[in-house]
């Protein structure tokens, strides 16, 4: 059978309308469905096998969507990258990928199945052979498809890279050949093996430990299947190479199908297994949580872990911080004397107007003759917006860029990661960052970063690898907080952990404890992100709760769950 397309495809099978036919294709039966179905009269041919003049409009049919992803199926079943992709709304990115499916990634054989359509989406099954060499192995996945009305009325697939397979995303290959990496053996700070199947958070991090210590560690590569991000490791086999980007900034590579095995390399991590244990528990009883754990007078991170293992969130995610981000805003008043004393008097309304937005705290409360002390325990808002118009725009950048190490783009932690985000502001953006909203971003591992500083006094730049391992030299705060600044701060978070908006989580872990909730309103959703941060002796520990409403019910007790499994 020759190249066919749509409209040739329609002209070639006119004795298919109403039917279904089994097609053998490289000895594999598969299904195809009947080209026009029950969706109607502007679904059939006429008579002469020409359409009607009018285009069909309206959603796509659930005939249509059976023939269409038939139709689709077939071809992508024969090897007919062409014909597969005239099938689609993008054919030239899909021919392209459907293309380099046989050549790249060395799949043969592919077996597809269709499953249930649900509307116009419809799930399909792909089994196939992989071979490179001498090797080969069985390759099976699920994946779907959705099926589209274009511009000329016709339904076709909506080409995404996902079809060819789910973990493709835009500009992502498959490619099978030499590992660009060799593998590793990654172990925590006492010797445990650390592996993916009991710590399913680490995936991401174990990727992340082969891309860049492979080959430092003594291991040899293998012969495997694997998804080439856009931004990830490049290819060995055809020489191609990313954007230039730190490895600490890319996304790994994923390891998809292993053909030979090489020889792993062991490489140390400043994990323990124990506590990364704790916090893959914590996460898997919540949805969409995530949480970082470190060690303040040294920076070694000690978990991390995510309800998603396939997110790296507490490492990698872009969120607004909510009030975590006064931690950050108290040393700096507290620096700048605009706060001489916690203790001093300091207002705390219902209300703050600023740059023409309006701020309001939870629950619209108000302190009355209150202190700074009392409203940073509550957690007031509006206690910072009313201090906006004695700040530049951009002293809150500074502030967290040279004393908490924030947004310098320039930390080392040994795999992927994402350090904070306080871009300069103005007018009522300026005043939301004071509260850890506006264009302010973090993830669990910068909030435990900035308690741990506010605990020290002194920025410790988060590492999971030991820094002589490879001669990394870790990112440094250029000034310190002033003494004055980090006992008040302590003072204030202690007392948050105590008796403020902490306490409740926090209640039994001792004396040397300190604490700051937070919610973070996000656009779409029904309920803000809920964030907690806090310390525990030499422990410190940051969670979000995405859509987990306030930080003290959501994420409080994750984190003091954790600091708890220590001891």
């Amino acid at each position: 059978m020759g190249k066919t397309g749509r409209a040739a495809h329609r002209k070639a099978h006119p004795a298919l309308i109403g039917t279904a036919v089994a097609v053998a294709v490289g000895g594999a039966a598969f299904t195809a469905y009947s080209l026009y179905g029950d969706g109607g009269a502007g679904d059939r041919l006429t008579a002469a096998g020409t359409r009607p003049k009018a285009a069909p409009a309206g959603p796509v049919t659930a005939a249509e969507v059976r023939t269409t992803a038939g139709r689709f199926l077939a071809a992508w079943q024969r090897g007919d990258a062409e014909e597969a992709a005239s099938y689609t709304d993008d054919p030239s990115a899909a021919r392209a990928a459907l293309g380099a499916y046989r050549k790249d990634a060395h799949i043969s054989e592919a077996t597809l199945t269709s499953g249930a359509a649900s509307g116009a989406e419809l799930g399909f099954h792909v089994s196939a052979i992989v071979s490179y060499g001498d090797d080969s192995k069985p390759f099976a996945y699920d994946s779907h498809l959705t099926v589209v009305r274009a511009a000329d009325g016709e339904p076709v697939v909506e080409w995404q890279p996902s079809i060819a397979h789910p973990e493709l995303k835009e500009g992502d290959r498959l490619v099978t050949g030499e590992a660009e990496a060799a593998p590793v053996k990654a172990v925590d700070r006492d010797g445990a093996e650390l592996t993916a199947k009991e710590y399913p958070s680490l995936g991401p991090v174990l990727e992340g430990l082969r891309e860049k210590y492979g080959e430092k560690a003594g291991g040899t590569a293998g012969i495997e299947l694997r998804v080439v991000r856009k931004d990830g490791g490049g290819d060995k086999r055809d020489g191609k190479t990313p954007e230039a980007k730190s490895s600490d900034e890319r996304t790994p590579d994923k390891t998809l199908l292993t053909l030979s095995e090489g020889r792993p390399g062991t490489v140390r991590t400043t994990l323990s297994a124990t506590l990364q244990a704790a916090a893959e528990a914590e996460v898997a009883k919540r949805e969409r949580a995530s949480v970082a754990l470190v060690r303040p007078s040294t920076g070694e991170i000690l978990a991390a872990a995510n309800s998603d293992p396939g997110v790296n969130t507490a490492l990698q995610g872009s969120l607004a911080p909510g009030s975590t981000m006064k931690i950050v805003t108290a040393s700096m008043l507290l620096d700048k004397k605009i706060v001489e004393s916690i203790d001093q008097p300091h207002p705390c309304p219902k209300y703050a107007t600023y740059g023409g937005w309006k701020f309001q705290n939870v629950d619209e409360f108000e302190i009355k003759n209150g202190t700074f002390r009392t409203s940073f325990t509550a957690s007031c808002n509006t206690a910072f917006i009313t201090q906006a118009t004695k700040l530049n725009d951009d002293d809150l950048t500074e502030q967290a860029q040279q004393v908490f190490g924030l947004g310098l783009g320039n930390w080392s932690i040994g795999v992927p990661s994402f350090d904070g985000a306080v871009p300069v502001q103005s007018d009522a953006s300026k005043a939301a960052s004071l509260i850890g909203q506006g264009m302010v971003r973090m993830n669990p591992l910068n909030v435990a970063s900035v308690i741990s500083t506010a605990k020290t006094g002194l920025f410790k730049q988060p590492y999971l690898v030991r820094p002589d391992v490879d001669s990394r030299t870790l990112a440094t705060a250029p000034r310190t907080m002033a003494p004055s600044t980090q006992e008040q701060l302590h003072e204030l978070l202690h007392s948050t952990a105590t008796s403020g908006s902490a306490a409740e989580a926090m209640a039994g872990l001792g004396p040397d404890i300190g604490g700051k909730t937070g919610s973070a309103e996000v656009d779409g959703q029904s309920e803000p992100n809920g964030w907690f941060a806090a310390w525990r002796g030499d422990l410190a520990a940051a969670a979000v709760v995405q859509q987990g409403g306030r930080g003290g019910k959501s994420a409080g007790p994750l984190v003091a769950a954790v600091l708890k499994s220590a001891g």
